[in-house]
């Protein structure tokens, strides 16, 4: 790069983060980080109507279940700061002031009432939605008559009428835009709050940001913004709009896909690394084959080269599998202890809590081939924690049996098991594969009906190994129960 790299991510804090947010901010850590430069977070906390409590921490906290570390911005500081966009309002009244004094700019007294009354028109007409330039051309004398009448102003960029706005996007290459389609939009509002047009332009100027990365839905606005650079008198950064996130059908991704923010897939077990990956991939790649990509190998191999125009389908689908593919790659240890956190929270009432790490130690590789999600961890594993399972008396009937022929088959081998000098996995299978054959069954059969006597489940982990954690006072007596049933 000609010049050093400095990149931001300026989320509002208006709800949880979107997972299209967080793409966002990872493309931008991802360039900052291939370029040695600098990755900073800038909360623009200025629209007060939408701001929601606790918005800020659940940004802070999605970033850093990511791993995305930022290098200036809220808790680390920074020489460019604050980085809070309400406290930094003096900044943007002497930018909107500047742009006034040059002719750049103007004072709007519209009342809401009249510009709703302009948008109703513009639609019966069909035109085009956009502010009619009402206060364009006030006179002072008109000017000061509305301040005595006590209207509060807001201040509207001066839009030129004629010509085209050009500017080069680094993933869209040169795109240019007619002025006459652009309105004289609203760059302070009335309470003395800036619009995003003038926060965004003023801060990533005092910050040196080179590298503007986000989504595509800003394209149209760029021209804006590059008529209110040049009014300020700034260089504009680098722009790259990145591609939409479109759901499985093809629509804008939003909640009626499902989950959509960050701290719902941490919630339901999707792990940070897996996430990372999978992000990385909508919309960009590294070749036409490599999938699965380390944070060192993202970070190598980004470019915004690589970065497509078309839009990207979040596919869960696609998800899962990285997810679980990442879950059989974790070390034992770490598997076990992020499998804890799921077993406190998901655990029935009834269950022991907190489940012995232990005892948890020789559950969790019995699950980790099989899991998709760390979620799913506690509804597989729930028999070893409980005292009492519940089902019923038809799921412990295999296929082409009757009650009859499970009860004599459970009867036998639990008299067999009784008797086995150990219960460790190899001996329970070395008993029970010839018991099937003995009794006339598939062994299909025997284990069906001895894997719903002893976890009350049809889908288990492996059954000898799950029966001997289990261990032989336990299956013996929920052998007895299911016995009872029938």
């Amino acid at each position: 790069m000609p010049q050093a790299v400095r990149t931001r991510y300026a989320p509002s804090p208006t709800g949880d983060p979107h997972v299209g947010n967080m793409r966002t901010a990872l493309f931008a850590w991802l360039f900052a980080r291939h370029h040695s430069g600098v990755f900073i977070v800038r909360i623009e906390d200025t629209d007060v109507l939408r701001k929601v409590e606790g918005a800020v921490e659940a940004i802070l906290d999605g970033l850093r279940w990511m791993n995305l570390d930022w290098d200036e911005g809220p808790e680390v500081g920074g020489d460019y700061g604050p980085y809070f966009q309400s406290q930094r309002l003096e900044l943007y009244h002497r930018a909107a002031q500047y742009l006034v004094s040059q002719g750049a700019a103007y004072y709007c007294y519209c009342s809401p009432e009249r510009l709703e009354r302009m948008r109703a028109d513009q639609a019966r007409r069909k035109q085009p939605p956009g502010y009619d330039r009402h206060c364009r051309e006030l006179s002072e004398e008109e000017r000061q008559k509305k301040e005595r009448e006590g209207m509060a102003p807001v201040v509207r960029f001066k839009t030129p009428l004629t010509g085209r706005t050009r500017f080069h996007d680094l993933i869209w290459g040169e795109v240019a835009f007619e002025n006459n389609t652009l309105d004289d939009l609203v760059l302070l509002k009335s309470d003395g709050y800036p619009t995003y047009h003038l926060a965004n332009i003023v801060d990533d100027h005092a910050m040196k940001v080179s590298h503007v990365l986000r989504a595509e839905e800003w394209l149209s606005s760029t021209p804006r913004h590059v008529l209110l650079y040049d009014a300020m008198g700034y260089q504009p950064p680098e722009f790259a709009h990145l591609p939409m996130l479109l759901g499985p059908d093809r629509s804008k991704l939003s909640k009626r896909h499902g989950a959509v923010s960050v701290g719902e897939f941490r919630d339901q077990g999707y792990l940070p690394e897996a996430m990372m990956n999978f992000l990385a991939l909508l919309g960009w790649s590294l070749d036409d084959r490599t999938e699965l990509m380390s944070r060192q190998e993202l970070i190598e191999g980004f470019s915004l080269e690589r970065v497509s125009k078309t839009a990207a389908v979040f596919s869960r689908q696609k998800l899962d599998w990285m997810n679980g593919v990442y879950i059989r790659k974790l070390d034992p240890e770490d598997f076990l202890e992020r499998c804890l956190a799921f077993l406190k929270r998901d655990l029935p009432a009834d269950a022991e809590r907190p489940p012995s790490a232990d005892y948890v130690r020789q559950i969790a590789p019995l699950v980790q081939e099989r899991v998709r999600t760390l979620a799913e961890v506690p509804a597989l594993t729930r028999f070893f924690f409980v005292d009492h399972l519940e089902y019923g008396t038809d799921l412990l009937i295999p296929k082409d049996m009757d009650a009859s022929s499970t009860r004599r088959a459970l009867e036998v081998s639990r008299q067999r098991l009784a008797a086995l000098a150990s219960f460790d996995p190899g001996p329970l299978e070395d008993l029970l594969r010839p018991l099937a054959e003995e009794l006339g069954l598939k062994t299909g059969q025997l284990f069906g009906a001895l894997r719903t006597a002893v976890t009350g489940q049809k889908a288990a982990p492996p059954l000898f190994e799950t029966m001997s954690v289990l261990g032989r006072e336990l299956c013996l007596s929920r052998i007895d129960r299911a016995l009872s049933k029938l």
